[in-house]
């Protein structure tokens, strides 16, 4: 492995310096920690510091692999160096990245030019031997007098060429190497993923934080750990899904889509739906933001959002109000009566156990005008193009349900081969749901996967 002169080190430090459309990569923990590395090698050359710095570079070193290391999801087996920066480089939130987000999206030449001399220079930067520069590290160590330090260093270096020799080479910067920067290949990946953070996640929160000036800012928050159901862990209800099914396809083909309303009773897979739909069709652009107390920011998160090139889902889990105040007014006026037309790439689902969304106690049942109360909240209902109706389920639904949840999991399959009468076991399985539903939140399918869990964990019931 060889050694990297300082010569190398500036041309890489001047590229980095460089970068004027990607400018923001060198603000991310592992650029700064590189360049912390690198400055702390060139500090070392001065003879009159040499051991002073070699406590940094050892230091730096350590920071840097640290950063590194934090960046282990850009691969399935170790973070190599030049995964790191495609990776930055594809995630990058800027003017370029947007504008490839967007379908009818036109560069200026300018902006062109300036984007594809970054990207050269971020190729210098990810094909630079961080392998090979562990080892210049660990002589500056060595020289200094920390024998044990410039060994450590020599691991992690030669370690570092090992990942990077069994790593597949970014396809995105083969491109470069080969003098093919192909602008429809790039356009291509961003517009499929989404530039910035909605490329690295499909599920958000939009989160409100006050400042000092008493006002909010407001933000897409990612979801690092979704909940990761799937349509084909959901059963019955197959009707209302195909309906939220079809919709969603008609909204990301571009087609006329309505805004829905999943309403009924509690523990009947609404909320599970909305998800499902969403994880089906992230690979297609699709992304869920989940709104709840920032209901009142509504319009903001609306013109947030409609400036991005992807198809969002704005999902208000059990939607409800305390008064037909602000955020009900606004809520009502944007899903149809608004001065302003609602944005394309934008649909509202929202799943509530009731059609009054305004809480009882906010209605006075004896006002005069308790009726126009009561039609000023239905109102809101109505203004949803489609109402799809959740209703728990008859007994041999919700045994149906369980049944079918059980086979997923396994759990007839191993218990009847081991059984003499897998008829008597299936029986006992469905007296003991009945049992468990009488005694437990009654028929839903949220009850019936409650009870399936608890009998594959193989414990005994709570009334035994």
């Amino acid at each position: 492995m060889n050694t990297i002169s300082f010569d190398t080190v500036k041309l890489i430090k001047a590229d980095i310096a460089g970068l004027a459309v990607f400018a923001s990569i060198r603000e991310e923990p592992l650029m700064r920690a590189f360049l912390a590395l690198l400055d702390a090698s060139e500090a070392a050359q001065t003879p009159e510091s040499a051991k002073t710095s070699a406590y940094d570079i050892v230091g730096a070193w350590s920071g840097f692999m640290t950063a590194l290391l934090a960046r282990q999801d850009i691969a399935t087996v170790s973070p190599t160096w030049r995964s790191a920066v495609e990776r930055l480089a594809l995630h990058a939130d800027n003017e370029f990245t947007r504008t490839a987000e967007r379908k009818d999206a036109k560069l200026s030449p300018l902006l062109k030019t300036l984007a594809h001399i970054d990207l050269e220079r971020l190729f210098h930067v990810a094909s630079f031997d961080v392998s090979g520069f562990g080892f210049t590290t660990a002589d500056i160590a060595r020289k200094a007098g920390f024998e044990a330090a410039a060994a450590h260093i020599e691991a992690y270096a030669r370690a570092l060429w090992e990942a990077e020799a069994l790593a597949e080479k970014p396809a995105f910067f083969s491109l470069l190497e080969k003098n093919m920067w192909s602008e429809e290949r790039l356009f291509a990946h961003i517009r499929a993923k989404g530039a910035g953070i909605l490329g690295q996640y499909a599920a958000f929160r939009w989160s409100g934080a006050a400042t000092a000036s008493g006002s909010h800012t407001l933000h897409l928050q990612p979801v690092r750990n979704p909940d990761p159901v799937t349509l084909s862990d959901l059963f019955g209800y197959e009707d209302q899904r195909s309906i939220v099914i079809a919709n969603t396809l008609r909204f990301l083909e571009g087609k006329a889509a309505n805004n829905l309303l999943l309403y009924g009773d509690r523990g009947t897979g609404k909320s599970a739906t909305v998800k499902a739909v969403c994880n089906a069709y992230a690979e297609q652009g699709l992304r869920l933001v989940e709104v709840h107390k920032e209901i009142a920011h509504i319009q903001t998160i609306m013109e947030e959002l409609s400036a991005r090139g992807l198809r969002f889902v704005v999902f208000i889990d059990d939607l409800s109000f305390e008064t037909t105040d602000d955020s009900f007014t606004g809520l009502k006026a944007l899903l149809e009566g608004g001065v302003e037309k609602k944005p394309e790439n934008i649909v509202v689902y929202a799943t509530s156990n009731r059609r009054h969304f305004v809480k009882e106690h906010s209605v006075q049942a004896d006002a005069p005008r308790a009726f126009d109360a009561v039609q000023e909240q239905l109102s809101l209902a109505d203004r949803f193009g489609l109402t799809v109706v959740f209703t728990a389920p008859d007994q041999e639904e919700f045994l149906s349900i369980a049944e079918r949840i059980a086979e997923r999991r396994g759990l007839f399959s191993v218990d009847e081969q081991a059984s003499a009468s897998p008829v008597a076991l299936r029986e006992q399985f469905r007296a003991n749901a009945v049992r468990w539903e009488r005694w437990f939140n009654g028929r839903s399918p949220r009850t019936a996967a409650q009870f399936v869990e608890w009998v594959s964990n193989g414990d005994g019931f709570p009334w035994e």
